[in-house]
């Protein structure tokens, strides 16, 4: 009987074990992430008001603002592709996360249509500074970018189905 019980104490110990490891590493990967992977993706929105019951087809044929790790990629009216800007660092804030990009040079971009930067400037998101995008969480599928003129309306997660 004594040997029974050291076996099934053992084998309780062994799967809290194997149970404990992948929570463990779990939670280690979950500490790496950046400060703005809860921005991870495509998002519409923000230039106008996001479409309601938007399909997720429609939705990532054309995002306005895509997040990565390391980009943050947006589009403009008067441009075929999106502007591309590398991120420097992240921080979380109370309500949401302040992005710092690798700078755009002294030198303010080019005039272009409609008073737009022109092809060829690295520009910014009409904020404050085009190196610093405040991003406001107000929601798990909804964000803002406060003091923003280029975005004025709120922007949506494009839904995964």
């Amino acid at each position: 009987m004594r040997r029974s019980i050291r076996l099934i104490s053992t084998a309780a110990a062994l799967c809290a074990a194997a149970i404990a490891s992948p929570i463990d590493t779990l939670r280690a990967q979950r500490e790496q992430q950046p400060a703005h992977a809860w921005l991870f993706g495509a998002w519409v929105g923000g230039l106008f008001p996001a479409p309601i019951g938007l399909s997720a087809s429609s939705c990532l044929g054309q995002p306005v603002v895509i997040f990565t790790r390391d980009v943050v990629l947006r589009a403009t009216l008067t441009e075929v592709t999106y502007i591309q800007r590398v991120i420097e660092s992240a921080r979380g804030t109370q309500s949401g996360v302040e992005i710092h990009f690798a700078g755009a040079g002294s030198e303010p971009p080019a005039g272009g249509l409609l008073g737009f930067p022109g092809p060829g400037g690295e520009v910014g998101f009409g904020c404050e500074t085009p190196d610093v995008l405040h991003v406001q969480r107000r929601g798990d599928n909804e964000i803002a970018f406060p003091g923003c003129r280029e975005f004025p309306n709120p922007l949506v997660r494009c839904p995964s189905r």
